[in-house]
């Protein structure tokens, strides 16, 4: 079990980053949560969790051990796999997520792909039990250091990459992601752009 990868990010989208260690590159999967705290960083701590599919090894890697805890519980949740997982803590903050858990907001999950009625009751069901209100805290989540503009062109490129690797077909996404961009000129950072387009979904 790898706990947790140290090392420098040699590539690093909104989705996934490689993180060199040692002369060998780990391909990890990340939330958009994490790509948030890790957008300016050259190095990055990751704590990851080992996904084995038959031939299929994949690596999800988290800025901090709160938001991976939560990401195994979901898993925990029928219906839930490490995609929709992912997605879930891509539309919602952990803290957002804990709170929907805590105060029975089916709405909140119900907008997110992969989550139909049925499965964000189920996520409330198993996990209320889980997250105890002590766990939350008070305040808004912590923001990242403000990352550089984006130019239009590799915004769009970068948010439909993005949205494809959680599962959206480029065809949908793309008109998308002109649309958002058209009604909200002012967004120049992908994580901005992509929580925009995931609320519409």
């Amino acid at each position: 079990m790898i706990a947790y990868l140290e090392g420098q990010l040699t590539h690093k989208t909104a989705t996934l980053v490689h993180l060199d260690i040692g002369g060998i590159a780990y391909a990890v999967n990340i939330s958009l949560h994490t790509y948030t705290k890790i957008e300016g960083l050259e190095k990055a701590k990751l704590y990851t969790q080992l996904i084995i599919r038959e031939n299929d090894h994949t690596l999800y890697g988290f800025f901090d051990i709160k938001e991976k805890d939560l990401f195994s519980k979901l898993l925990s949740v029928k219906g839930i796999g490490p995609n929709t997982a992912r997605v879930i803590l891509s539309y919602l903050t952990p803290l957002e997520t804990k709170k929907a858990i805590l105060h029975d907001n089916v709405a909140a999950f119900k907008k997110v792909k992969g989550v139909g009625p049925k499965t964000a009751k189920q996520i409330i069901l198993d996990l209320k039990d889980k997250i105890s209100k002590e766990q939350l805290e008070d305040g808004t989540p912590l923001t990242s250091d403000e990352p550089e503009q984006q130019s239009g062109h590799t915004l769009m490129d970068e948010c439909v990459s993005a949205l494809m690797n959680l599962g959206f077909q480029k065809a949908q996404v793309t008109k998308l992601v002109e649309r958002a961009m058209a009604e909200n000129p002012d967004i120049t950072q992908v994580e901005v752009l992509l929580r925009t387009i995931l609320k519409q979904l």
